[in-house]
C-alpha cells in the first residue's frame, strides 16, 4: 500500500485491530477528506492550525484549533481540515457500559493545560499502546479518565444541515451575504413567506431560531477568518456583519469562550 492511502485508511484497518488496546495517531492532515466510517472505539480529536468540519448524521461540527472532539463508538462520521496545514491528534479509547456518560456523547471542548501537557507527552506516539506497557498505558489510560472529569459543559459549535429546501436556499444565501444585517424579514420576502412562517419552519427544521442560526453561522466564519492571521478583528468584524467590534468581541466570547483577540493565541504542539 501506498504511504498516502496507508495514511488515509489506518483508521478503518488498524484501529479496531486489538479490542483493549489505546491507539494514538498524530498527523499533518494535509488535504486529505476522511469518509464516512465508525469505530468500536471512542474517538478523542484535538487540532491545530485550523478548523476541522466533522459530519455525523445531519449536523456540521466545527472543530478550531486547541479544543478537541469527542466521538462515541459506533457514529458514523466524515472528516475534512479547512487547511491543508491542520495537524490532528487521535487517540482511539475502548469503552465500557459502565463508563461516565461523558463517553456516550458527541462533544466539543477547550483543551486546558493540563490535557495539553498530556497531549505534548504523546506527541511523537503512534499505533497500539496496550496494558503490557508499562510506560505508556498509564499516562493514555489516565488521559481517558480525565476527560470526563475536567470536560464539563461541551460548546456549542455545530450547526445541524437544513432538510427543507427553503432554508438550504436561505443558508446559501446567508454565507454569501455575511458582511450584511439581513433580517428574518428580508428572508421570508426573499422566499415568499411571511416571518411568523419561516420562524417557525427554523424551529421545527433545525431546532433552533433564525437568529441563533445567523450567530452561529458568522461566528464560525469569523473563526476562520481569526486562524488566517490576515485581517485586523475590526475587519473581520466588519466581513461577518458587525458594526460593533465590543459586540462582535461579545458575541465571539459567548460561543467559543474565548475573545477574538485572545484565540489567536496559545499553546501550540509540533509533530516534531
Amino acid at each position: 500500500m501506498k504511504e498516502k492511502d496507508a495514511k488515509e485508511k489506518y483508521y478503518l484497518t488498524e484501529v479496531d485491530k486489538i479490542d483493549s488496546s489505546i491507539y494514538c495517531h498524530h498527523d499533518l492532515m494535509g488535504e486529505i477528506f476522511i469518509e464516512i466510517h465508525a469505530h468500536k472505539k471512542g474517538q478523542f480529536i484535538y487540532t491545530e492550525g485550523g478548523i476541522v468540519y466533522i459530519k455525523t448524521g445531519n449536523k456540521t461540527h466545527f472543530l478550531p484549533a486547541r479544543h478537541y472532539m469527542w466521538i462515541p463508538p459506533d457514529v458514523e462520521h466524515a472528516i475534512y481540515p479547512s487547511t491543508p496545514e491542520v495537524i490532528m491528534r487521535n487517540l482511539y479509547f475502548p469503552t465500557e457500559k459502565t463508563d461516565a456518560p461523558f463517553y456516550q456523547q458527541v462533544g466539543i471542548y477547550p483543551v486546558n493545560e493540563l490535557l495539553w501537557q498530556l497531549l505534548c507527552y504523546t506527541r511523537k506516539w503512534d499505533g497500539d499502546i496496550l496494558e503490557t506497557d508499562p510506560k505508556r498505558f498509564p499516562v493514555v489510560a489516565a488521559f481517558k479518565v480525565l476527560l470526563a472529569q475536567i470536560s464539563t459543559g461541551p460548546l456549542m459549535l455545530t450547526l445541524p444541515r437544513p432538510k427543507d429546501p427553503r432554508l438550504e436556499k436561505t443558508l446559501v444565501y446567508l454565507k454569501d451575504n455575511l458582511d450584511k444585517n439581513i433580517s428574518l424579514a428580508e428572508i421570508a420576502s426573499h422566499l415568499g413567506m411571511s416571518e411568523r412562517s419561516l420562524h417557525r419552519l427554523f424551529k421545527s427544521d433545525v431546532k433552533m431560531t433564525f437568529i441563533h442560526y445567523y450567530t452561529l453561522l458568522r461566528m464560525f466564519k469569523a473563526m476562520e477568518y481569526v486562524l488566517e492571521k490576515k485581517h485586523t478583528i475590526g475587519e473581520i468584524a466588519l466581513m461577518v456583519g458587525y458594526s460593533s467590534l465590543p459586540t462582535f468581541s461579545n458575541t465571539f466570547l459567548k460561543i467559543l469562550g474565548k475573545r477574538p483577540s485572545e484565540y489567536l493565541h496559545g499553546n501550540r504542539i509540533y509533530v516534531k
